[in-house]
């Protein structure tokens, strides 16, 4: 039954997508094990992978739609992009906008649709670096072949010691605590360690305890079976293995070899299902956007080369299967392309066009409505405010034209008058 571990990674995103995924290749490996009778992870991860782009194909199809689409509607837009070339006012920069969405419409395609296959990608490519990681926190499976030997361990007086030995002597990349006073907490340390653990390693746990010799064995046979690929243990790191394997007293030239290859072969793949793959470059900066593709496709694969000698030889197993499988849809997809119609495409994408039009169409009517009773009315505040000014310095004026008045004049009379008023009104 597939369970929360205390070792699995805790992180808010990222941990509940490793779990999933944990969770699903589990159920890839009890399937081959119970129906096939086979033990392996590796054979796991592939099929896994293949299930993976098989779910994402939907969104791989509109992709590469997308970069067939662009190409052809290119000299569109570079039309559009000339026409308005040089003119900044916000009226132009808004035709332009509008003339280039116009286009986008009429072809049925999004600018941001090359961006949602790299946005679901990458958390799941960081997802299952946690997975291959620590492989047992996630597939229950593989956890149970340590069970047996694990409940024998923690038995034996001084095995927090014994095991701590153990663990300085052996260069693993793997973080424990075998001091922890949570008996399960050390348990699953000791089964982290143990994954991880090599051929060394393993002999010396069985000089720490003789009296597991045999439960030793048969747990390493078991796991030699399930947790290799070509004699690499697929949770390690092929730059790990290499120096583990330079240092030893006998060099270990295979897994050496093996471990070179991995890295090699995860960036060949890459590089080439990168050429297969059509690129969309759109708009006067085409020729720009084309070198830096080219750049890209150059670096991404030297990155591959560079990461796949840090990070589980798991992971390397993923990104090679993964080029294979997509070079395997590009063939496809590049074959489909070449005999759909795509001008039929078109000319059923331009009634949806029409429809988007109109709506923004009304959309921008309203906002221009909006727009036009605010200006009014700030307007008629203004004009309110300007008249209430004018009759109040009026009133001023006259009230200084009567303070200045000459003694004995019409206007000195009316003072007198006013004045009189003011004093019975108050009485």
């Amino acid at each position: 039954m597939y369970g929360t571990f205390l070792t699995a990674y805790d992180g808010a995103i990222l941990g509940p997508i490793a779990k999933v995924l944990g969770f699903i290749m589990d159920g890839i490996y009890t399937f081959l094990s119970n129906f096939c009778g086979i033990d392996n992870v590796a054979l796991v991860i592939f099929i896994f992978t293949i299930f993976i782009y098989f779910v994402l194909f939907p969104i791989t199809y509109r992709t590469q739609k997308f970069s067939v689409l662009s190409r052809k509607m290119q000299p569109e837009i570079s039309a559009v992009q000339k026409k308005y070339k040089g003119k900044k006012d916000q009226q132009s920069m808004q035709a332009m906008q509008e003339e280039t969405q116009m286009i986008y419409d009429k072809y049925g395609i999004s600018p941001m649709g090359s961006c949602v296959y790299m946005l679901i990608q990458m958390p799941i490519l960081f997802a299952l670096y946690r997975v291959f990681y620590n492989i047992p926190a996630y597939i229950g499976s593989v956890k149970t072949i340590f069970s047996g030997l694990v409940s024998e361990i923690v038995k034996i007086d001084g095995f927090r010691d014994k095991m701590q030995s153990v663990f300085d002597a052996n260069k693993v990349q793997v973080v424990v605590d075998f001091k922890a006073e949570d008996t399960e907490k050390v348990s699953n340390y000791i089964i982290d360690f143990l994954y991880k653990l090599g051929d060394n390693g393993w002999k010396a746990l069985s000089d720490a305890f003789p009296t597991l010799t045999d439960s030793i064995a048969s747990t390493q046979e078991k796991l030699s079976d399930v947790n290799y690929f070509i004699n690499l243990n697929i949770s390690d790191t092929p730059f790990n293995l290499i120096t583990t394997s330079w240092s030893a007293d006998a060099k270990n030239w295979g897994i050496i070899i093996v471990a070179v290859l991995v890295p090699i072969l995860a960036y060949l793949s890459q590089v080439i299902n990168m050429r297969m793959t059509p690129t969309a470059s759109t708009g006067d900066n085409a020729d720009q956007m084309a070198k830096q593709m080219k750049t890209m496709n150059t670096l991404m694969p030297l990155m591959t080369l560079f990461f796949s000698f840090t990070v589980p030889v798991g992971l390397s197993i993923y990104w090679t299967a993964g080029a294979i499988v997509r070079t395997a849809q590009q063939i496809v997809l590049n074959k489909h392309f070449e005999k759909i119609d795509l001008d039929e495409i078109i000319e059923k994408n331009k009634e949806k066009a029409k429809a988007k039009q109109e709506k923004r169409g009304i959309q921008r009517e309203r906002m221009m409505q909006a727009a036009n009773m605010s200006t009014r009315n700030t307007a008629t505040m203004s004009d309110k405010a300007t008249v209430s000014s004018d009759k109040a310095d009026t009133l001023d004026k006259a009230a200084e034209l009567r303070k200045s008045a000459a003694k004995g004049s019409m206007a000195s009379k009316a003072n007198m008058v006013k004045e009189y008023n003011e004093k019975n009104s108050r009485k």
